[in-house]
């Protein structure tokens, strides 16, 4: 009686699992952006000519990627780098995106190449 308990145990557990594996594999093609990318040394406040042991990128990527971006950082900001009408920011890590009614959407990011670490991508 008790190995039949045990038999039923683990047979009503088998249609779950099997239900788990029949969703349809997720599909995440990479997708176009549209942006521009600064390679340099020093700081982005006082930028220099990169070296071999000082090499930076700094990256901005605009439009729809720039939106997505924006909208999956939730929420804006309450301290921004500007007051002007419409202007939001959002923030995560080393990761900044803005909206401005005027240009739209842009996010910055960046990465020192020598380490490869993250780095801000935009200074205020």
């Amino acid at each position: 009686m008790k190995n039949l308990l045990i038999l039923l145990a683990l047979a009503a557990g088998v249609p779950a699992q099997a239900g788990a594996g029949d969703k349809e594999p997720w599909a995440a093609p990479y997708k176009p952006l549209k942006g521009a990318y600064l390679i340099y040394g020093g700081s982005l406040g006082e930028q220099q000519a990169p070296t071999r042991t000082d090499r930076k990128v700094a990256i901005s990527i605009e439009g729809t990627a720039a939106k997505e971006l924006f909208d999956a950082m939730q929420p804006d900001e309450k301290r921004t780098c500007t007051d002007a009408a419409g202007y939001r920011e959002r923030r995560k890590g080393k990761v900044s995106c803005t909206y401005e009614p005027d240009s739209g959407y842009n996010c910055y990011f960046g990465f020192d190449l020598r380490t490869g670490k993250s780095i801000g991508g935009s200074i205020c």
